[in-house]
């Protein structure tokens, strides 16, 4: 019987975004990343590259024969309040062909008192999205801080259409917490919608990763916790798992 160690690691593959956001990334990194989207068997929920790699990404899931979606990001990192220019990326995006598009709400503007702006732009990407693919919404809970910004963030995100709302870039000082987590399961929960979560920026081993699964299982329920609704986004926390299913 497969130990817990096992079966931890073994989820939290599931749920895992295997992402590569750097600006060297090369054909090679994105072949390399693709290569790494399955481990005993069992494929990671989705790789996430920028959008110029979409294409060659899904060409190598494709030839690998594995589940995984591949997403990307738009308004990335800075979440401007261009709203032309996000609808813009979002729509390359797509036609790129990818499953999944993870757009940076205008935090900013957001701070500043503006939640037009913020609105309307998660509402025209998902538009744009329609049923091609899933808007998974980067609220940037780090740079928002305080706990009713990132409800208010939260809040309007799904009010707007987004499929998930996401913690972090993985780009600012501060990424994913287990508090601002809280605060936007909480959101998730009061909303009623299907709307998922996904945890981004600091999860770096399965232990990390688990904290996050066990507070989504308190507040939602453990069958809620599924790669439909939850993900981890994660470029570091495929070496812990791999550690661990060889000790296992």
């Amino acid at each position: 019987m497969p130990s817990t160690q096992h079966v931890r690691a073994l989820q939290v593959l599931s749920l895992m975004d295997l992402t590569t956001l750097n600006n060297n990334d090369t054909r090679k990194v994105i072949e390399d990343l693709c290569h790494k989207a399955s481990v005993s068997g069992q494929s990671v929920a989705a790789v996430c590259v920028f959008p110029e790699w979409v294409a060659l990404a899904k060409q190598f899931i494709d030839e690998q024969g594995l589940s995984a979606k591949v997403a990307t990001v738009t308004n990335f990192p800075d979440g401007s309040g261009n709203v032309e220019r996000a609808a813009a990326e979002t729509e390359r995006a797509i036609a790129a062909g990818a499953d999944e598009v993870d757009v940076v709400l205008p935090y900013r503007a957001l701070l500043e008192g503006d939640e037009s702006t913020p609105a309307e732009l998660v509402r025209e990407c998902k538009d744009i999205c329609g049923d091609s693919a899933q808007l998974k919404v980067i609220i940037e809970s780090g740079a928002l801080e305080q706990h009713d910004k990132i409800v208010l963030a939260s809040e309007l995100s799904i009010a707007n259409g987004a499929d998930f709302i996401k913690t972090s870039t993985g780009k600012v000082s501060v990424n994913a917490t287990l508090k601002a987590a809280e605060a936007m399961l909480g959101v998730i929960k009061a909303s009623k919608t299907n709307c998922g979560f996904k945890a981004a920026g600091g999860v770096r081993t399965v232990e990390d990763a688990v904290e996050y699964i066990e507070l989504a299982e308190q507040l939602l329920g453990e069958d809620w916790v599924t790669p439909d609704n939850f993900r981890i986004g994660a470029s570091s926390l495929l070496q812990d798992i791999q550690s661990l299913l060889v000790k296992a």
